[in-house]
């Protein structure tokens, strides 16, 4: 296991202890040594979501869709971002780009 992914296992069990603001700081540390690491990225989307910054948080679920640009579920995770920070057009822009890529049609 990289020292990348031991501390996000560590930022999560942060995370989980009702620390989300010091699960956040642990993220942005990986991400500063290693700008690559998507779960990191992803992480934080959901966290500064939930801790009211929607400009950072979008930011960081673009950077995953960036990171991983063929895996449907870092759109569809942008599109979750988009619509809780109140940016529906986007959010349904992700959702459409992730259905495409999993064979999906909209009806």
């Amino acid at each position: 296991m990289s020292k990348a992914d031991e501390l996000y296992d560590n930022a999560m069990r942060t995370r989980d202890q009702g620390d989300l603001p010091g699960a956040v700081a642990i993220l942005q540390g990986i991400i500063a040594e290693e700008p690559t690491h998507a779960l990191s990225h992803s992480g934080l989307a959901v966290m500064l979501q939930k801790l009211g910054k929607p400009e950072e948080a979008i930011a960081h679920a673009l950077k995953v869709t960036e990171l991983e640009p063929d895996d449907p579920f870092s759109f569809t995770q942008l599109s979750v971002i988009c619509q809780r920070c109140g940016r529906i057009q986007a959010a349904e822009d992700a959702l459409a780009k992730a259905r495409t890529m999993q064979g999906g049609h909209r009806h």
